[in-house]
């Protein structure tokens, strides 16, 4: 029996079809492309190639949220009884004191998020989203076109070049001396060769070779691939949802906090029952030790522990924030100070993946080369002079052959002029 276009996804086989069962699955044609009413009638289907996040926590939930505490329980309880008894002005004080207490835990964790906003901008999930973001060049009604990478579907031919980024998950139909560096998704830095032949099923993702997935750049070559995964059912995807599928957050300081709150809880209730069940047996009314009862509860809960604890938290991730360090949850910061000793690996260095030529031996000679990144700006420097080619000989045959052995072309784009906000009569490219 012939599994589904959609099983195959959900188990991630396609390393192990053929280019054949590939194309047959996903209905289309590898010289074609899809026809524009069939991608249309597949993004209806499958979406937008991006990938989505979950809203944040409402303010009102956040608020909600500060009463969810074992020593606030009681005091909700005593203010309701309060209440049904008549004893409107105590039931508001009691009140008063967890509303106080649940606005000062939400100010103070609300400072916290905004101390660190610029960073949570840039958060990891944001960049993943970004990453996979690109212009694609597909076949689509028998005609090579570039689409935003969103419009993308399941079925999709696309063409890669060297410095392409990967906008989806691609089963590589055609390679030629094709490379792609993987290692934001693999975590190695070197760049993979790629072919197209079929791999076992238990092949691991790093060494599915015939495979290229969203976010991955293409450092050399050319191949062809037909999208298999778009947004969240990409690996990249997949690793978006597992970051939101994170759980609630427990330090040493919440367990210990939260095991004395039980314990206190249960003092108090012991001893507030206690005393209730001794005034009856000395003849005073149950009304009367009841009030007494809840008298001794409502002041021995100490009620500014929960707010004094969120404040020492939120100045710590302030002072963290301003030290550059993102801190996301409150209760975190108290792990950092008792932290000895932090392990980072080889591919724990953040680049920006454009490899500049720095200098340039020929000839018997070491040239420098000055410039950075992609800008075609920059000079070749002997001895801090520019080159006189009339003498550079070597030099030229090496960067002849150097232009020679790749395929990488400059694309120069024109900027109409932008008037100053700040100086009107002014205007710059």
């Amino acid at each position: 029996m012939t599994a589904t276009p959609q099983e195959i996804i959900r188990s991630s086989q396609w390393h192990h079809l053929s280019v054949e069962e590939v194309t047959r699955h996903l209905d289309t044609n590898l010289e074609t492309g899809l026809t524009s009413a069939v991608a249309a009638k597949k993004r209806e289907r499958f979406g937008a190639n991006e990938l989505k996040s979950k809203p944040g926590k409402s303010p009102l939930l956040r608020f909600l949220l500060q009463f969810n505490q074992p020593l606030l329980y009681i005091l909700l309880i005593a203010g309701a009884i309060k209440a049904i008894l008549g004893q409107w002005v105590n039931a508001g004080v009691i009140w008063g004191v967890t509303l106080i207490n649940a606005i000062i835990g939400f100010v103070q964790e609300s400072k916290a998020e905004s101390a660190i906003c610029l960073w949570q901008q840039a958060s990891l999930i944001a960049a993943l989203a970004s990453s996979v973001q690109t212009n694609a060049t597909i076949i689509r009604n028998g005609q090579k076109v570039q689409v935003p990478s969103t419009e993308l579907v399941p079925g999709d031919v696309v063409i890669l070049a060297s410095g392409d980024k990967v906008p989806a998950d691609l089963r590589l139909v055609q390679a030629r001396n094709l490379q792609v560096n993987e290692s934001a998704l693999t975590g190695e830095s070197i760049a993979i060769e790629k072919n197209t032949q079929p791999l076992n099923l238990d092949v691991p993702l790093a060494e599915r070779t015939n495979m290229a997935y969203a976010g991955s750049f293409v450092t050399f070559g050319t191949g062809k691939g037909i999208v298999v995964a778009i947004g969240d059912a990409t690996e990249t995807g997949r690793i978006s949802q597992l970051m939101e599928e994170g759980t609630s957050l427990k330090t040493p300081l919440t367990r210990k906090f939260d095991k004395f709150s039980r314990t206190l809880l249960y003092i108090i209730l012991g001893i507030a029952a206690l005393m209730f069940a001794v005034g009856l047996g000395y003849g005073y009314s149950w009304t009367e030790m009841f009030e007494a009862a809840i008298a001794f509860a409502v002041s021995a809960i100490p009620e500014g522990l929960p707010a004094v604890v969120t404040v020492t938290l939120a100045i710590g991730v302030s002072r963290m924030a301003r030290r550059h360090a993102i801190v996301r949850k409150l209760p975190a910061v108290e792990t950092l100070g008792s932290a000895t000793v932090i392990c980072s690996d080889k591919t724990g260095t953040l680049t920006e993946n454009q490899m500049t030529v720095q200098a340039i031996y020929a000839g018997g000679q070491r040239y420098t080369v000055t410039g950075v990144g992609y800008a075609p700006q920059g000079q070749i420097l002997l001895d801090k002079k520019p080159v006189n080619w009339n003498h550079s000989s070597a030099l030229e045959e090496c960067l002849k052959a150097g232009l020679l052995c790749n395929d990488s072309h400059l694309e120069k784009t024109v900027t109409f002029p932008k008037f100053s906000q700040a100086h009107p009569g002014n205007f710059h490219l």
